[in-house]
């Protein structure tokens, strides 16, 4: 049966996607509950996509091939042609939002660049990375909640940045005994720290310690320079929004009160710490931020000016302002 929101989203369908967002990831779950129903329903086959993309990647057997069947997979999507669930899911909603496919070409670079294990000298090298793999999630939402102007887009990415860079320090161990690192080299050579030897046998030292935070503090810039974009979304995503930043943010606060250790210990946002967060957001008076209207990061400059370029059937936005260019039936079952 179809979903009353997205025309060609079936209900079966959908529900696959639910759960991997459900098991797949508490936070954005969480936060992914106080969108609007037509918007969730639009948010979650992306997510879904993301993940299902993401296991495929990190499988043992991947290889070049796999990214190559991924290509396929979204020109299907784009074609309406798909069939497993997630694409047929994602694919009704790239039709009916006229989602910009260099978003998820962009996504798609973000994991060739595991297979070509790329080395991250600089911040800056971290940040393009972080761009292509959850940059690309925020301005796809921000897409799917009919905002795709280049300042909207800009914040939207910062998010993902943000979020990313957040994910980044928190997973330094879990990463690193996967023989995968994405600390700045150049940062750790000024910590007193071999690259190569340390991820030969990974351990927190203070060096390290040293490392994780400059990293957070890169993060918390990037997440004031998003907060400013938070009141040109539609009125009633704004919680979400708001919601998803501080509870990807606490993860950061958890790592400093474990003296930046994320080699021996992963930090977690508890249950009940995320339901006082989303009270925070909800009380939180939306006032627009000094730099709402800064130029998007150089590193994603490429996506931002493509997407915001791209106009070929994109639904018109509601004319009283609404939260959606998707039919507002969130009280639908």
């Amino acid at each position: 049966m179809p979903s009353p929101n997205i025309p060609g989203l079936h209900r079966a369908d959908l529900a696959v996607c639910r759960r991997m967002l459900r098991e797949g990831s508490r936070s954005f779950h969480a936060a992914a509950r106080l969108l609007p129903r037509s918007v969730r329903d639009a948010v979650t086959p992306f997510y879904a996509f993301c993940r299902m993309a993401d296991d495929l990647v990190d499988a043992r057997s991947a290889s070049r091939w796999t990214l190559v069947h991924l290509r396929d997979r979204v020109d299907a999507m784009y074609a309406g042609t798909a069939t497993d669930p997630v694409d047929r899911a994602l694919g009704a909603v790239i039709r009916y939002a006229a989602l910009p496919r260099p978003v998820i070409d962009t996504l798609l670079e973000g994991f060739a660049w595991e297979f070509d294990h790329r080395r991250y000298e600089t911040l800056s090298d971290v940040t393009a990375y972080s761009v292509r793999v959850a940059g690309t999630v925020g301005v796809a939402v921000s897409c799917l909640m009919g905002e795709r102007g280049a300042t909207t887009l800009a914040r939207a990415c910062d998010l993902g940045v943000a979020m990313q860079l957040t994910n980044i320090a928190r997973d330094v161990g879990e990463d690193a005994r996967a023989g995968r690192l994405y600390l700045p080299r150049a940062w750790m050579r000024d910590a007193g720290l071999d690259p190569e030897a340390w991820l030969r046998s990974p351990s927190f030292t203070p060096g390290v310690g040293a490392v994780v935070k400059r990293l957070l503090d890169a993060a918390n810039t990037m997440y004031r320079r998003a907060d400013a974009g938070v009141t040109l979304l539609p009125p009633r995503c704004r919680l979400a929004i708001r919601a998803a930043r501080r509870i990807y943010a606490d993860i950061g606060r958890e790592i400093a009160a474990a003296g930046y250790d994320s080699v021996s210990r992963r930090a977690f946002t508890s249950g009940p710490r995320k339901a006082v967060l989303v009270w925070r957001a909800l009380v939180v008076r939306d006032t627009p931020g000094p730099g709402a209207h800064e130029p998007p990061l150089p590193e994603a400059t490429p996506l931002v000016a493509a997407v915001a370029a791209d106009g070929k059937g994109t639904p018109p936005a509601n004319p009283d302002r609404g939260y959606s260019v998707l039919q507002p039936q969130e009280d639908s079952a």
